[in-house]
C-alpha cells in the first residue's frame, strides 16, 4: 500500500433538494434540507479512505460548529485528524447546494472561509506531509499559490502530484511541470485548453495541449459520457455504468478519491481510472457528497457482480 495525502478544502455543505433548479430571481419550494461535511478536498479524502487508501488529509478550519462536522465524520470512519489546521480568526467555509430531485443536477456556491487562506505558520507541517507520501492530491478551492508551492516541493522529492483543477483557473508553467496527473471535468478542460470535449477526438486534442505544457498524464471526466484517460502515448474512453442517478453532487470528488485509492493499491493508471469510475458511479445513487461515498464493501460487491468497465486502448499518436 502506497501512502497518500490530500491537501485541500473543507466546507460545510448546506444542501436543499427541489423538483427543479430555480431560474434567476425565482423561489422554488424544496422537499429536503441537509447539513453535512463537504468541500472538494474533504470529499476526495473520504472517498479515497473508504475505497481502501492509506491516506492523510489536511485542511484549515475555524473553531466553530461547522468544523465539528469534519471532526465527527473523520473520527467515525477512522480518518486521522492529525493534520487539520485551526484558525482562531476565520470561520469554517460553507457551500450552498441546490439539487434537482428530478434530474439529479445541481447549482453550488462555495465560500471557502478558513481553508481559502493558510497563514505562513501553518505551512511547515503541510510541506512535511506533501513530501512524505507517494501520491499527493490537491484541488483549487484553496490558495493556488500554495498549491503551486506544495506541488513543486513534493515533485522535487519524487512524489507523484495529482491536481483536480476545480474550480477552473489558469495553471502556471511551473505548476504544470510539477504535475504527474491532472483531472479536469469537461468544463474545466475547455477552460484550460479552449477545446470543447464532446468526443474522444476532442479529448485527444485537449490532452495534447496539456501534455505540451509538461503534465505527464491526463484524465477528463465527461459526466454521462464516462471518463477519458491518456498516459502520454495511449488513451482510453471508459463508459459509465447504467445506474439510477439520484444526486450528481460530489461525483467528480468520488472519482478522484477512487482514482487515488486505486493508485495507492498499486493499480496502473488505466485500472485506477476504472476503479475511480466505479466509486463515482456508486456515489450518484445516493444523496449528498461525503455522505454518499461508497464503502470498500460496496465497491467490492459491485465489482464482483459487474466487473470494472474496460474501454479499448489506442495509440494517442498513430
Amino acid at each position: 500500500m502506497i501512502r497518500t495525502a490530500v491537501i485541500g478544502s473543507f466546507v460545510a455543505d448546506l444542501m436543499a433538494m427541489a423538483p427543479r433548479l430555480p431560474a434567476r430571481g425565482e423561489t422554488v419550494m424544496g422537499s429536503l434540507f441537509r447539513t453535512g461535511a463537504g468541500g472538494k478536498g474533504f470529499n476526495q479524502a473520504v472517498a479515497a479512505h473508504l475505497a481502501g487508501a492509506d491516506i492523510q488529509f489536511a485542511s484549515r478550519m475555524g473553531r466553530d460548529a461547522y468544523a465539528g462536522l469534519a471532526v465527527e465524520t473523520m473520527e467515525r470512519i477512522g480518518l486521522s485528524t492529525e493534520h487539520l489546521v485551526w484558525s482562531e480568526r476565520d470561520a469554517t467555509g460553507a457551500a450552498l447546494i441546490c439539487v434537482d430531485s428530478e434530474a439529479g443536477g445541481n447549482q453550488i456556491v462555495v465560500v471557502p472561509g478558513a481553508c481559502g487562506h493558510f497563514e505562513e505558520e501553518d505551512l511547515p507541517p503541510l510541506f512535511g506531509l506533501a513530501g512524505s507520501c507517494g501520491y499527493l492530491l490537491m484541488q483549487l478551492e484553496i490558495d493556488q499559490h500554495l498549491v503551486e508551492r506544495l506541488a513543486q516541493s513534493a515533485a522535487a522529492q519524487g512524489v507523484r502530484v495529482i491536481l483536480n483543477p476545480a474550480p477552473a483557473a489558469p495553471l502556471s508553467a511551473k505548476l504544470c511541470e510539477a504535475l504527474y496527473l491532472v483531472t479536469p471535468n469537461e468544463v474545466e478542460a475547455a477552460q484550460l485548453t479552449g477545446v470543447t470535449c464532446k468526443s474522444r477526438t476532442d479529448c485527444r486534442r485537449a490532452a495534447r495541449i496539456l501534455l505540451e505544457r509538461g503534465i505527464k498524464h491526463i484524465v477528463i471526466t465527461l459526466g454521462s459520457q464516462g471518463v477519458y484517460c491518456c498516459d502520454g502515448t495511449r488513451d482510453i474512453l471508459f463508459p459509465n455504468y447504467d445506474l439510477p442517478v439520484v444526486d450528481t453532487t460530489g461525483a467528480g470528488d468520488a472519482f478522484n478519491g477512487g482514482l487515488l485509492a486505486g493508485l495507492s493499491q498499486g493499480m496502473d493508471l488505466f485500472d485506477a481510472v476504472a476503479y475511480g469510475a466505479v466509486v463515482s458511479n456508486l456515489s450518484v445513487t445516493k444523496v449528498g457528497t461525503a455522505a454518499a461515498m461508497p464503502s470498500l464493501a460496496e465497491i467490492r460487491q459491485f465489482t464482483q457482480k459487474h466487473g470494472m468497465l474496460k474501454g479499448s486502448v489506442q495509440s494517442l499518436f498513430p
